[in-house]
């Protein structure tokens, strides 16, 4: 699992990233960025005269989000879909806290990485710190063209503090009956026959949860982190079934 120092390693690949908090009843994005780090968390800054620090202080919730590509323009395959190049988002959500001019003062006698936050508040009177202490998150690398390696996707979650996060990935429970639709049906080559049971599994950090082995399968054998009614799985097998002949 990633430690502090790649995760923030991660982002910084990329100069600014996406920061949404809550206000009120709906969600609320500005570019920013981490400015350090260290065995608390990833630091970051705002000023109390805007709507960010009142969001940060009223709710004490943070998601951020940063996306590291080649920005070449879009194009199209023969089909109409769009083809994009290899890449990978970093994204993390959990809980932050204000810290004391004080305490950056102290961090920065040891650390010089927190110089930086201590000259940006002596220049901006308004400036403060917060910490992101306590978080999930997940490196999603695609490929989907499949250039680079044999599979589209390779995912790897994380937690920090003391959050829990769910590991990626659908999974097949006892109920396999060894059919192999599932792994035919599966674009992101995430399932594979486990010679030893001689049924089928599925390589969690492979799999985009995209449900087309859920509703494929003959016995739901699959187990999803979010159930379909029996109607809409039946449908959406009917247009799987149409779609592939």
């Amino acid at each position: 699992m990633l430690n502090i120092e790649e995760i923030y390693d991660k982002f910084k690949l990329n100069a600014a990233y996406t920061f949404t908090t809550i206000d009120g009843d709906y969600p609320e994005t500005r570019i920013a960025h981490f400015l350090t780090y260290d065995q608390e968390g990833l630091y970051f800054q705002t000023m109390k005269v805007k709507p960010f620090y009142k969001q940060l202080k009223g709710t004490s919730k943070l998601a951020v989000c940063s996306l590291v590509a080649d920005f070449s323009p879009s194009v199209h395959n023969e089909d109409g879909f769009s083809i994009f190049p290899p890449g990978f988002f970093i994204k993390v959500s959990g809980d932050v806290k204000e810290i004391s001019y004080d305490t950056i003062i102290e961090k920065a006698k040891n650390n010089e990485r927190f110089l930086p936050l201590v000259n940006d508040i002596d220049r901006y009177p308004t400036m403060t710190t917060f910490v992101l202490y306590n978080f999930k998150g997940e490196v999603f690398d695609y490929d989907f063209e499949m250039k680079n390696r044999g599979h589209k996707v390779l995912r790897e979650r994380f937690s920090f503090g003391n959050f829990k996060y769910i590991k990626s990935g659908f999974t097949i429970s006892n109920k396999c009956i060894s059919c192999g639709k599932c792994a035919k049906a599966c674009t992101f080559k995430a399932i594979e026959k486990n010679q030893a049971t001689n049924k089928y599994d599925i390589i969690s950090n492979r799999c985009d949860e995209c449900g087309s082995c859920y509703i494929i399968c003959p016995v739901n054998a699959i187990i999803a982190k979010n159930n379909m009614t029996e109607e809409e799985r039946y449908l959406s097998a009917k247009k799987l079934s149409i779609n592939n002949k």
